[in-house]
Formats: C-alpha cells, sequence, structure tokens
C-alpha cells in the first residue's frame, strides 16, 4: 500500500503528515510560539479585553526563588527548583523530576502595557496578569 493514500478523512490524514515530518525533524518546534518539550516550568498564555494572562507551573518552587521581570518588550520568568532527596543516604538510580535553573523568556504583544504587571504564587502556580493599554482595547462607536 502507498504511503499517500487518502482515506476521506483530511485531519487524521494531516496528522500522520505532521507525525512523519515531526520524526524526520526530531521533534522540532512546531511553530515559532512553542518551546522545547523539557522546557520549564510549562506555560499557559492567553488574553482578554483587557489583560494577557500567563500562568506557569512551577510545583516545589519557592516563592522567592522566583525572578519575574518585564523589560523592551520581553516577559522574563527565572528560579530555581531545589533537589529533593528522598531519604538521608539513599542512591538514586531514576530522576524524573528537573532540579537546578531555569528560565523562560515570553515576547509581549505590542498592547502589552508593562506598567500594569502583577504576579502572584499559589499552589505551585505561578500567574501573571499584564494589562492591555487603553487605547489598544475594544471600545463600542455609536452611530449616529
Amino acid at each position: 500500500m502507498s504511503d499517500f493514500y487518502f482515506g476521506g478523512d483530511v485531519f487524521s490524514e494531516l496528522d500522520r503528515v505532521q507525525r512523519q515530518v515531526s520524526s524526520l525533524f526530531g521533534n522540532l518546534p512546531s511553530s515559532i510560539r512553542s518551546s522545547r518539550a523539557d522546557a520549564f516550568p510549562r506555560l499557559n498564555i492567553g488574553s482578554t479585553d483587557d489583560a494577557i494572562h500567563v500562568v506557569a507551573f512551577a510545583p516545589g518552587v519557592e516563592p522567592s526563588s522566583l525572578d519575574v521581570t518585564v523589560d523592551k518588550g520581553t516577559l522574563t520568568i527565572s528560579g530555581e527548583r531545589k533537589q529533593q532527596v528522598v531519604a538521608q543516604g539513599t542512591r538514586s538510580y531514576a530522576k524524573e523530576r528537573f532540579a537546578g535553573g531555569f528560565r523562560r523568556v515570553i515576547e509581549l504583544p505590542q498592547n502589552a502595557d508593562t506598567d500594569k504587571v502583577e504576579a502572584r504564587y499559589e499552589n505551585g502556580t505561578l500567574s501573571i496578569t499584564i494589562g492591555k493599554r487603553e487605547a489598544s482595547k475594544p471600545r463600542a462607536i455609536n452611530i449616529q
């Protein structure tokens, strides 16, 4: 059977082609906004009419070790997650949890107001809210 068989389901076919291309290029990011599969912390980024919301999932990180900065249109989240020892004198034979320093840099949209940034850390989640400039917010226009 040919590799180019088309069974009629366009989305399944596109998924198959994307998997093949990913395997050829070593699973490189599929878009310019994508990151490495092992990037830490993992991020969710979204927006509303009033703000841009960034949620960084950083379990096991002390809030005092986190640093959030905004400079020249970029948001930088950096910090360190300490290595946790299972028990005194234990020799590890597998480690699946990342420990050490990390840094994530996110390019902000042009309508971000870097003077309106708030950050809150709770239950292993860092929530950052960046306001939008007033001029960029949608507004209703009265028709006369």
